[in-house]
């Protein structure tokens, strides 16, 4: 399991300005900044951002699999932003939260305050659904601010919206704008986004930075130079390093759908009495037609990681291995059904309730390595936003 550096939230802003590491390689990439733009203001991609923010505080980058938290600290979620800060005193910026595009047609027919209100609910249980997932019990955004010759570094608060205190700003055809006694949003109706106003903090830090006037020249030089020295980073490979299944079927009459009686809903399958919590993911034949040796053998037991890191048993089951169960096969139902869908007993899990929480897919990364007991260990995480199972198998 990753060491982190801090613990909790208190710790971390005790600590986090102490990060000399960090703020170096914030400045030395953004010196770069030429290669993208001729602004004076310094360029650095989220992406970017995100990474060296995992990496100089060893966090668990989760940016590709959460729809709430781009990094954990122990039990820590943050979201991590980076962009220009605007206004007279380069203090502030509206930036993009969340996206709900599957949820289009249900808020197309909503306005004013009821559109608020919707949007806001779909957010918190977002939010909510990353907390279960990940164990989450504190949050916060890390902000990368950009101004001219230098970035601006400070924390904000991340909280869900008080559905409570819902004040409606503005409605027309374009766009919602609400707050909620702490935070300004706006939800552009047109692309399906929520965005929220970043204030500076009254803590902050300044980063100064010399953009080069000419980086093609440095990177030249260090390459032609340095070569021996220079190791690609190691992509994941797909079919080798990991697959991305459905949790869902599909029919042309139906679209997506999740079976009343088999996959998340097995516990609802007839022919014996069936524990409330058993569920299996789906493995289409197209993965073993494809990817045949990536999964153990039929029946053969392996260890599953779950997104907070605790370790299941797990195995490939049914005729034609068309089920990832778990051992005992309540592990796995346990996780998914009562800890992050929050789901009663014999309550069925629908299309629309994975479309609420932004993900129809889980991912399945080997680690090429083994538990303690010889078994081969996997992760399991879930993937939508950036790869769903569409995306993975070309269809």
């Amino acid at each position: 399991m990753q060491e982190h550096s801090f613990y909790n939230l208190d710790t971390f802003l005790k600590g986090w300005e102490r990060n000399n590491k960090y703020f170096d390689m914030l400045s030395l990439m953004s010196q770069l900044s030429r290669l993208f733009s001729e602004s004076d203001i310094p360029y650095l991609d989220y992406r970017l951002a995100e990474n060296l923010f995992c990496k100089y505080f060893k966090a668990i980058n989760d940016a590709r699999t959460c729809t709430a938290y781009d990094a954990r600290i122990g039990k820590v979620g943050i979201g991590i932003k980076t962009f220009i800060l605007k206004g007279k005193n380069q203090n502030t910026s509206v930036e993009k939260i969340a996206e709900f595009n599957r949820l289009k047609k249900t808020l197309n027919h909503l306005s004013g305050i009821e559109l608020a209100v919707q949007v806001s609910k779909y957010r918190n249980e977002r939010i909510q659904f990353a907390n279960n997932q990940y164990d989450v019990k504190e949050s916060l955004y890390h902000i990368v601010g950009r101004i001219v010759g230098s970035l601006r570094l400070f924390n904000a608060p991340y909280r869900e919206i008080n559905l409570e205190k819902i004040h409606l700003d503005k409605d027309d055809d374009t766009s919602c704008s609400f707050n909620d006694g702490n935070d300004e949003y706006t939800f552009n109706k047109s692309k399906s986004v929520l965005l929220k106003r970043f204030t500076l903090s009254k803590e902050y830090k300044d980063i100064p930075v010399e953009i080069l006037r000419d980086p093609l020249e440095l990177l030249e030089e260090f390459f032609t130079s340095k070569k021996e020295h220079i190791y690609s980073a190691r992509k994941l490979n797909k079919g080798i390093d990991y697959v991305i299944l459905p949790l869902y079927s599909y029919s042309k009459k139906k679209g997506r759908f999740v079976p009343e009686k088999s996959g998340l809903n097995q516990f609802n399958a007839g022919g014996r009495v069936r524990n409330d919590l058993e569920v299996y993911i789906p493995i289409p034949q197209a993965i073993h037609h494809n990817f045949p040796n990536f999964f153990p053998s039929k029946d053969t037991s392996f260890s599953l990681v779950l997104p907070n890191e605790q370790i299941i048993s797990a195995k490939i089951c049914q005729d034609g291995g068309k089920a990832l169960m778990s051992n005992p096969n309540k592990a796995l139902g346990e996780w998914i059904l009562r800890k992050v869908l929050r789901k009663k007993p014999k309550e069925i899990v629908s299309i629309d309730d994975l479309d609420r929480l932004g993900f129809d897919s889980v991912c399945i990364e080997d680690l090429h390595c083994q538990n303690t007991d010889g078994s081969k260990m996997f992760r399991i995480s879930f993937s939508d936003m950036y790869e769903n199972y569409r995306d993975f198998i070309g269809k």
